[in-house]
């Protein structure tokens, strides 16, 4: 059996990580490098690096920093924010990232994640699709029963600054057939509120989908991530504010997860 996986996510702005809710109001969780080493020692399985002021300002991702972290940790490590060609792909694996993050580029132009599934192969690729509930019942959208109403998902791009009209569902099934190994699935909704992740969603993904979803976007308490493994069909669940401000470690998840039934590595 696989285990599942806990991820915990470095949002990481002019060299600091933050968190905020809704995408905004971000503040300070300190420093990327001790973090990460933090992370690594409490038994993280992966981690994600994101700089989330790359895309917005139209810069490339902190090498330095990614270089920086990946010599502290000896998971995979998943980086993203500003990645617009395969060149900045290969930037940022000769750094140390084991695997690349694509969410703006890749939604304007899709030929991005095939030609770097191609040169890099499908598990080096992580799609991130971050999404929002539009409550409008339309028949051109893929529309899902939700405990808020029925409703669609609509992808958002710059770091959840524009929305593109785009069908979450749909594009997620798209990324899928050009050669994305995984999907990093944020609820802009749930993101930093700690209600829980957004189960509706994530399960509707992981059932039209064939490749590994991670959920993130709303951990608050040790139960949120068993409904979210419990409930759905992901893979893994990503959070940040829990872990970098220490209401709960790596182990404490797993330990809980473990006694509740649930496939951790520990």
């Amino acid at each position: 059996m696989l285990t599942k996986r806990i991820i915990p996510c470095l949002d990481v702005k002019d060299g600091r990580v933050v968190k905020g809710v809704h995408f905004v109001n971000l503040r300070d969780a300190g420093d990327p490098v001790e973090l990460s080493r933090a992370y690594n020692e409490q038994g993280a399985d992966e981690l994600v690096f994101l700089d989330i002021s790359a895309s917005p300002r139209g810069h490339e991702t902190t090498l330095e920093i990614v270089s920086k972290t990946a010599a502290e940790v000896f998971i995979p490590l998943t980086v993203g924010g500003g990645i617009r060609s395969t060149e900045d792909m290969k930037k940022v694996l000769k750094a140390g990232a084991d695997k690349v993050g694509v969410n703006t580029a890749a939604v304007k132009d899709p030929e991005l994640i095939r030609l770097g599934a191609e040169k890099f192969g499908t598990q080096c690729i992580v799609c991130a699709i971050d999404a929002k509930a539009v409550f409008e019942e339309r028949s051109d959208r893929f529309m899902v029963d939700t405990p808020r109403g029925r409703c669609w998902y609509e992808v958002y791009i710059y770091g959840g600054r524009t929305g593109t009209g785009v069908d979450a569902v749909e594009w997620g099934r798209r990324v899928e057939e050009l050669g994305a190994g995984e999907i990093l699935l944020t609820s802009m909704d749930a993101d930093g509120t700690k209600d829980g992740f957004d189960l509706a969603m994530t399960d509707v993904f992981s059932r039209e989908t064939n490749i590994p979803i991670i959920a993130s976007g709303g951990a608050g308490d040790k139960d949120d991530f068993y409904n979210v493994f419990n409930q759905t069909g992901c893979d893994a669940a990503l959070a940040a504010s829990v872990f970098h401000y220490k209401e709960y470690t790596v182990g404490d998840i797993k330990d809980f997860l473990g006694k509740k039934g649930v496939a951790v590595r520990i």
